[in-house]
């Protein structure tokens, strides 16, 4: 299985069902880690829709009430090869996983307020693909668009699925 793309790189695959397995067992090492300061951990991003390829990274959003819980939690979280990143992103934690070394990421952990609109546009865009196969495929074929342009600018290809993305939410 392949899993991880060097930073700010694209390179889209086909799903992999193994993806699901490795977020489950990050979710749990998560959880063992965070106790009561997780109230949730879902499995989030193209990596859970099957009808789609999807960058080989496991995104997952952990709801927390109290962010600053969560950051207590950073040293053990580091020695499980859970690094923290910062809040490039407003109202959200990022952590990685990878080889740090070489500059790879398999995992973007994203910390949000549990209940709060950025945990509700995670779980609502998940569920919105993984239930509608053809807006999953007009995402698909968006993104691989992009791939094609952005292939070493994930900026850019980030920055070119956000109008659609806006405009699933916006069906809410």
């Amino acid at each position: 299985m392949s899993l991880g793309l060097k930073r700010g790189t694209v390179q889209l695959e086909p799903h992999n069902k193994q993806w699901e397995e490795v977020a489950v067992q990050t979710i749990e090492k998560l959880k063992a880690i965070l106790g009561e300061d997780a109230i949730d951990i879902q499995h989030i991003g193209s990596t859970v829709i099957p009808a789609i390829k999807a960058k080989p990274i496991i995104d997952i959003a952990v709801g927390a009430d109290d962010f600053n819980q969560v950051l207590l939690h950073n040293e053990q979280l580091q020695q499980e090869g859970i690094v923290y990143r910062g809040s490039d992103v407003e109202h959200q934690l990022l952590y990685v996983m990878g080889d740090m070394e070489n500059d790879t990421r398999t995992h973007h952990i994203h910390v949000v307020k549990w209940n709060g609109t950025e945990w509700k546009n995670y779980i609502y865009f998940r569920n919105y693909l993984n239930s509608n196969e053809n807006a999953a495929l007009q995402y698909q074929q968006l993104k691989e668009e992009l791939e094609r342009k952005y292939a070493d600018d994930r900026i850019a290809y980030t920055k070119g699925k956000q109008d659609m993305i806006d405009n699933i939410l916006n069906c809410k």
